[in-house]
């Protein structure tokens, strides 16, 4: 079939559905509000590995940059080790990190490189000396930009971009999140509402991380926004349930989980400075569920 007659039974199919509609007197469909929110700063500490993301543990924070990360005190917001890799070497783009059980794990990729590859890579928080290396290879999925716990799985974010290190047939709006096994097997995934990846174009979510509400969290390039997403009721698209403005702009962040309060630690990369935030809680509406519930029962 030639490409008009596919155009014209295109048109034909949309004629009838809209005709099918009338008579069934189906009503059009209302995006939800999305709700408005503030972060509150609680500190912020110089870091010149602030570049790309940041991560926290009880006693430290580490700032993330490519192929560095520097380890910090979180009182004195002193320096105390680094882990350093060179130039063109095997680690090429640290994007994001989180710490859990004295461990710093890390998503890497080759970005700006064509084909996109991507690994994760774990760090001894002790030491701050690589430990660990998992390799994803070449993904269709694009680049991993992060990834957290999911249960007893994992969930990942992934993306594409309009620029540099994009690929010709494949723009931001292909970035997905992706479940997977405890064994890195896939097992679902989900697209970004627009109302979402249309703020991160010409790029896609550089950090993003599940909330202790059960809610992901996602933050984008450049802007001073941080994105809540809950898994849907009905179809393969999350819902873009809040928004909350935050002194960052954009890149990755992560949760302190040694904190009973939703403190998170982000960067300003143009100001070279680690960030810590007290986010508020974000109510769940009645369209929308948390990440964690869905199990499959078909």
């Amino acid at each position: 079939m030639n490409l008009n007659k596919l155009v014209l039974l295109g048109l034909t199919l949309t004629v009838m559905q809209q005709a099918l509609a009338q008579r069934l007197e189906l009503p059009q469909w209302q995006a939800p509000t999305v709700q408005s929110y503030v972060a509150e700063e609680v500190g912020r500490y110089p870091a010149a590995e602030a570049g790309q993301g940041a991560a926290a543990d009880s006693q430290h924070f580490y700032a993330i940059v490519n192929t560095v990360i520097g380890k910090y005190e979180k009182n004195s917001g002193q320096l105390l080790a680094r882990f350093l890799s060179p130039r063109g070497g095997p680690v090429r783009h640290l994007n994001s990190c989180y710490v859990d059980d004295e461990k710093l794990f890390c998503a890497n990729s080759n970005f700006p490189e064509v084909p996109m590859a991507s690994s994760i890579e774990v760090f001894s928080t002790g030491d701050m000396q690589h430990v660990q290396s998992y390799s994803f290879g070449v993904l269709e999925e694009g680049s991993l930009t992060w990834f957290d716990r999911l249960g007893e799985g994992w969930i990942a974010g992934f993306a594409h971009y309009d620029e540099n290190g994009g690929l010709d047939y494949k723009d931001h709006s292909f970035a997905s999140i992706i479940r997977y096994d405890n064994q890195w097997r896939r097992t679902g995934g989900w697209m970004l509402p627009e109302s979402v990846i249309d703020r991160m174009q010409p790029h896609a979510a550089s950090g993003g991380a599940l909330g202790p509400d059960g809610l992901l969290y996602l933050t984008g390039h450049d802007r001073p926004e941080m994105y809540v997403l809950g898994a849907p009721a009905m179809g393969p698209k999350l819902v873009h349930i809040a928004t909350i403005a935050i002194d960052l702009e954009g890149q990755a962040f992560a949760w302190d989980k040694s904190s009973t309060e939703r403190i998170i630690y982000g960067i300003s990369r143009p100001n070279r400075e680690v960030r810590a935030f007290r986010l508020p809680a974000v109510t769940l509406p009645s369209h929308a569920r948390t990440l964690p519930s869905l199990r499959l029962g078909l």
